[in-house]
């Protein structure tokens, strides 16, 4: 397996060769409740339109874990393929259907998608009402053979992830950082020490850390995490990618 960090969530996973894009953010989206008026995202992506288009024409299929603009957006929606398979939790199903896509792959527990085993995760986007006003978010376990990659996507670091973490045994694990907070409530999504709590949990997985410094409203950058990281010793195992950086997932 092969990971590319687009920018945020936005994930190039491939598999063998199979080539699954996640939660496409390809445009501009501003935010409510950030306190301050920037256009999202805050960075562009690593490569022209030219190339961006020539990546998407060799995308396989599109997993989304849940509808933020951060996550999906218009351009996503305008730019992909109508015909391309989008592997979604069944309960965003339909309004991804509203947006023209004919090949929509819903998933309730697992499936298995060109003989890769996909199983649907639960995640906490923030606590209090504005965990309820975020609604439902979920993750991903992509599993060939004995090789487990769980994506983690937009959850605060509670008992379910620990949960899922234990029912799927990854290798690798990858989390959403940055700490993301509105102008009221508390993070909505993994602070530094909510992944250095992960990381004691899952001492045999590697995590890998994601949207860093490209939405406004997260307030830890990837120098501040990579310092929490160095402090506990987990250098080794933790590992933050810079945006258009590939890496192969080792297991």
């Amino acid at each position: 397996m092969k990971l590319q960090l687009w920018r945020n969530a936005t994930l190039l996973l491939d598999i063998d060769g199979i080539r699954i894009l996640i939660d496409p953010m390809l445009g501009e989206n501003q935010f409510p409740m950030t306190g301050n008026e920037l256009l999202n995202p805050l960075v562009d992506l690593p490569f022209d339109r030219n190339e961006l288009i020539e990546k998407l024409e060799k995308t396989d299929a599109v997993a989304v874990t849940h509808l933020h603009p951060d996550h999906w957006d218009q351009a996503a929606i305008d730019l992909l393929d109508k015909n391309l398979p989008i592997i979604c939790p069944s309960a965003i199903s339909a309004q991804i259907s509203e947006y023209g896509f004919k090949n929509i792959i819903p998933i309730n527990e697992s499936i298995i998608w060109k003989n890769i085993h996909i199983s649907l995760t639960k995640g906490l986007h923030g606590t209090g009402e504005i965990g309820e006003k975020m609604g439902l978010v979920n993750g991903f376990v992509f599993k060939v053979s004995d090789q487990t990659v769980y994506i983690v996507g937009d959850s605060i670091w509670y008992p379910q992830v620990a949960e899922e973490i234990t029912r799927h045994q990854p290798k690798h694990i990858i989390v959403a950082g940055g700490a993301a907070t509105f102008s009221v409530g508390n993070p909505i999504i993994m602070t530094s020490k909510d992944i250095i709590s992960l990381c004691e949990y899952a001492p045999e997985a590697s995590i890998w850390i994601t949207h860093l410094e490209a939405v406004s409203h997260c307030k830890e950058d990837r120098n501040f995490i990579l310092a929490r990281i160095a402090e506990n010793g987990l250098e080794k195992r933790c590992f933050i990618l810079n945006d258009g950086e590939e890496t192969v997932l080792n297991f």
